[in-house]
């Protein structure tokens, strides 16, 4: 065990943090620029810990006192966690950059670091896997890698030499791990790994080893752990007293595998699967095994004649813990083996011969294109259907199956939700997503009908006591009263919409969603573009919370802050609760806290700020929030506050500095009216060191509305998109523009927006009209491409992942999940509206490649060759058309990269050409020679390999 103290975090900054002169920020400030992640707070509310990620480099993790007392950093520390009371901290320690270059992902070491928030003092433990804290936060358990070496540097004391170990607890931590050559090899899921229970307020330890599976039960009494080693037939559930340590085996086996583990809440009850040990994991068909921990007790639940157990049955105690949900499946077996030869006669046999065929069959009455099916394949070989063992009767009843097989879990002790996608599994090639929606009773498993054909993304949701149903459907708000079957229109007579008003795709406009029900049933909050409603269940009456203020102001109110006490769970308020509300300003395009009182009309504001505010945690058990406020010129440092009074905010993070040492532009709201006269809306960000009256080179990024950035910080990496800053910094203007479509014309609808809003910069007086230069990726890649074909206000194109015919790409597949493209054109992002062959004219008409001949524009296009949402042969096809017309044209592809470059040396040399290009042709640098000439293919000498 690694013992040391931190050094203060301000000693490192004043030793990190230097004044200088400002300077251009360059590549290399982009790579080493931080940005703050994965933020975790204690449930009381006094600790925070959050990681400081680079673009390329070495995390670390911050910890913060709430009231900022005292701070720590743990270097390379990543994946932090804060137990409940904040006393400690663990995160796992990753390998330096320069490693995880050179050397190989399993030579990696792997360790945490475990943190003590009072003393400051460290602990590192080597070869771990993960760390999980108790729920009261006072044990923490150590997993370590399943092959951990013999010989660690932290040392722990076995059970055997703890007071009141017995013979039997020894074995199972001392059994020696010598493999019979007469037993089969253990599959490696099978293999368990050595887990230590570490005491954090007395240190005392214990290591348990070939453990599969743990868990603590949530009033921190038990840790329940499952034993499996193959090779000594030893199986076990092992419970674990954590005041005293002390083990006790609940249940022993020399030949059935323990498999999933679930204990209750109150750690009265442990669950586990079991299957014969000697079968392969593929096709163990498993029992059912509930174990009363208190009376002692067990009882096996065996599969029936429809439903079996198998590998990936996982188990889920109720609150309560009087049911266990677990899922089940109708058969469990090995997997198919093909024919192959056995003897010399066999290479003759046709039967033999074909069963080595790779082929795939798609037929025309499939429920799933080939593709899909495919890419689902894993998803639906580990899927399982939800069922229910009620304890109290010990009986099991089926909710799930293969008609309806989605069952939403949740704690309500009737009914739960369901849903099933099968009648609609063909239909989404073009139609999109459905599903029926039915509600299915826990003490039988009937099924009741209650919506057809619901939109994927608009499903009900269940009030916390299963009274009542909520739901959004053609404009209007519905609840359904589950005891009577009878659903009331609740927005029948209200004439504020609650249809998305800036819906602009070929179908039917979404709703703005639903807020949290009121715990006791009584009334559900329901969201319009910019007013919270709550509506009474009982009356059926609905009134504005925040009393109109929303439309009224122009600001868009939604409930943030609540308390989340299971993941699982929604979040629920009660009446007259005080809750925190988020406020947008479609005008300012500036967020503010706003607080409310559920059960009152009106709304009263909190705070008064020119910015963007992003709440990210709440403490389970306390009031705390943790929250960013950025703009252009203002990184998103973390700030905690008591959720009543966000204006009182203790900052904790100051990662703002690291713009210091910068020039810095800054960014103002812009406004047009497109070709049409419609309102536009759009960002503009000026240079740093700008200058009233001197034109400069700009770049046009877009992609839909782009106006509600304007108090986004800028995202400090280098990826398929330009980084403002950098071009910001160079002498660059950069424009925002929001887009409206027309339903059949996205292309045209695009070019009215962008020629309209590049005007109104050069009458500003800050766009040279000879240097505006277009970049758009993927939805924004076609828009860029379809834009040069109308207008020569663009002097140089970058366009990432383009369609550039839709003639063809309508019929294409979306690699990335084996879906057709069909739906996109006829229902979603590309707006078509009608099918190729009932509307080949507007295909034609939205498409760059029937128009490359207009082509005036320089083009860059940018794609990875194994583009899984585009067709990669969408940009082959762009380029030899322009290649074709004789144009200006440059082709990047990618090698082995998706839709979104991920590899760091691809998206550092896109960067760097893409900066290149338009530094060339908007500012008149010169060309480089990639540009200038191309490069000639050629194989490098290979690396040798390593010993």
């Amino acid at each position: 065990m690694k013992l040391f103290n931190l050094i203060p975090l301000a000693v490192c900054l004043s030793l990190s943090v230097h004044a200088a002169p400002q300077r251009a920020l360059s590549l290399d400030d982009i790579m080493h620029f931080e940005t703050l992640q994965q933020p975790v707070i204690s449930d009381n509310g006094a600790v925070i810990a959050v990681q400081a990620t680079p673009d390329r480099g070495d995390s670390r993790a911050l910890i913060r006192f709430s009231d900022n007392r005292k701070q720590y950093e743990i270097a390379n520390g990543t994946n932090v966690q804060v137990s409940a009371d904040g006393k400690y901290v663990v995160a796992t320690i990753e390998a330096s950059l320069f490693d995880r270059e050179t050397k190989k992902k399993d030579d990696l070491p792997h360790q945490v670091v475990l943190l003590n928030t009072e003393n400051g003092k460290q602990q590192q433990f080597d070869k771990v896997d993960s760390a999980v804290f108790s729920d009261d936060g006072h044990f923490l358990v150590l997993k370590f890698d399943v092959a951990k070496a013999e010989s660690t540097e932290t040392k722990t004391t076995s059970p055997a030499a703890q007071s009141g170990s017995s013979a039997l607890e020894a074995s199972i931590v001392e059994h020696s791990a010598k493999t019979d050559s007469a037993q089969p090899q253990t599959e490696k899921a099978d293999k368990g790994a050595d887990i230590q229970l570490i005491n954090l307020a007395t240190d005392q330890q214990t290591l348990l080893s070939n453990v599969t599976q743990f868990a603590f039960d949530k009033v921190a009494q038990h840790l329940v752990a499952v034993v499996n080693q193959d090779d000594s037939q030893l199986h076990q559930v092992v419970l674990v007293t954590l005041d005293n340590q002390q083990q006790r085996p609940l249940y022993s086996s020399k030949n059935e595998h323990i498999e999933a583990l679930a204990i209750s809440d109150n750690g009265q009850y442990v669950a586990v699967t079991k299957g014969m040990a000697s079968a392969l994991r593929y096709g163990r068909e498993h029992n059912l095994l509930l174990l009363d921990v208190q009376n002692n007790q067990q009882q096996q639940f065996a599969p029936t004649k429809k439903w079996t157990y198998n590998q990936y049955s996982s188990l889920q105690f109720s609150k309560d813990g009087q049911r266990l949900f677990v899922g089940r499946v109708p058969t469990v077996g090995q997997q198919a083996e093909l024919a192959d030869y056995q003897n010399p006669n066999d290479v003759f046999k046709p039967e033999i011969i074909t069963a080595k065929k790779q082929l795939r069959i798609w037929h025309g009455d499939d429920a799933k294109i080939k593709p899909q099916e495919v890419k689902e394949y894993e998803q639906e070989l580990k899927r399982t259907y939800l069922a229910v063992l009620h304890l109290d009767s010990n009986k099991v009843v089926q909710l799930a199956d293969q008609v309806v097989p989605d069952v939403t879990y949740g704690e309500q002790a009737r009914f739960l939700l369901a849903s099933s996608d099968v009648p609609y599994q063909k239909m989404v090639t073009w139609a999109g997503f459905y599903r029926d929606v039915y509600l299915v009773d826990v003490n039988n498993g009937n099924k009741t009908l209650v919506l057809t054909q619901q939109p994927s993304d608009a499903m009900p949701t269940l009030s916390p006591n299963a009274k009542f149903l909520a739901y959004y459907q053609q404009g209007n708000v519905f609840l359904f009263d589950v005891a009577s079957q009878r659903r009331v229109n609740l927005s029948a007579n209200i004439t504020t919409p609650f249809a998305d008003e800036d819906h602009d795709y070929p179908s039917a406009a979404p709703g703005y969603g639903f807020g949290p029900w009121l715990a006791d049933d009584s009334a559900i909050t329901v969201y319009d573009k910019y007013d919270v409603w709550q509506f009474n269940t009982a009356s059926k009456q609905g009134f504005m919370l925040t009393n109109g203020e929303g439309r009224k102001q122009k600001t868009q109110f939604r409930l943030v802050g609540l308390v989340k006490k299971d993941e699982l769970l929604p979040a629920v308020v009660n009446n007259a609760e005080t809750v925190l509300l988020q406020g947008y300003n479609h005008l300012s395009k500036a967020d503010g806290f706003f607080s409310a009182k559920i059960g009152v009309a009106g709304v009263s504001r909190l705070t008064e700020s020119n910015s963007k505010l992003t709440l990210l945690a709440r403490a389970n058990k306390a009031a705390a929030v943790v929250f960013t406020k950025q703009r252009y010129d203002l990184y998103p440092d973390l700030y905690v506050a008591d959720n009543t009074s966000p204006q009182k905010a203790v900052q904790l993070t100051t990662l703002d500095k690291q713009r210091e040492p910068f020039n810095w532009g800054n960014a103002e709201l812009v406004h047009w009216r497109d070709g049409d006269g419609v309102k536009m809306d759009g960002v503009l960000i000026k240079p740093a060191n700008y200058q009233a009256g001197k034109q400069y080179p700009t770049l046009v990024y877009f992609y839909r509305f782009m106006s509600d950035r304007l108090y986004a910080f800028p995202d400090m990496k280098l990826n398929h998109r330009p980084n403002f800053a950098w071009y910001a910094d160079n002498g660059y203007a950069i424009f925002l523009p929001d887009i409206r479509f027309e339903i059949g014309y996205p292309g045209i609808s695009s070019v009215k927006a962008l020629t309209a809003g590049v005007q109104k910069l050069i009458e500003m007086g800050v766009t040279d009209p000879d240097a505006v230069g277009i970049q758009g990726h993927s939805w924004g890649g076609y828009q860029s491409a379809f834009a040069v074909t109308q207008t020569n206000i663009f002097k140089a194109v970058v366009t990432g992942a383009p369609v550039s015919n839709m003639t063809s790409a309508y019929s294409g597949i979306r690699h990335g999940s084996g879906l057709a493209r069909q739906f996109q054109y006829e229902t979603g992002q590309s707006r078509i509206g009608e099918s190729l062959f009932a509307a080949p004219q507007k295909y034609i008409e939205n498409s760059p490649i029937f128009y490359v001949d207009r082509i005036q524009t320089p083009m860059m296009i940018m794609f990875g060759d194994k583009d899984d949402a585009v067709p990669w042969e969408q940009g082959v096809e762009l380029y030899l058309a322009m290649r074709r017309a004789g144009k200006d044209v440059v082709f990047l592809q990618y090698q082995d990269e998706p839709h979104h470059l991920k590899k760091y040396p691809n998206k550092l040399d896109y960067s760097i050409k893409m900066k290149q290009y338009f530094d060339h042709y908007l500012k008149g640098t010169p060309a480089p020679d990639w540009l200038r000439q191309g490069e000639s293919y050629q194989e490098y000498k290979p690396k040798p390999l390593s010993s």
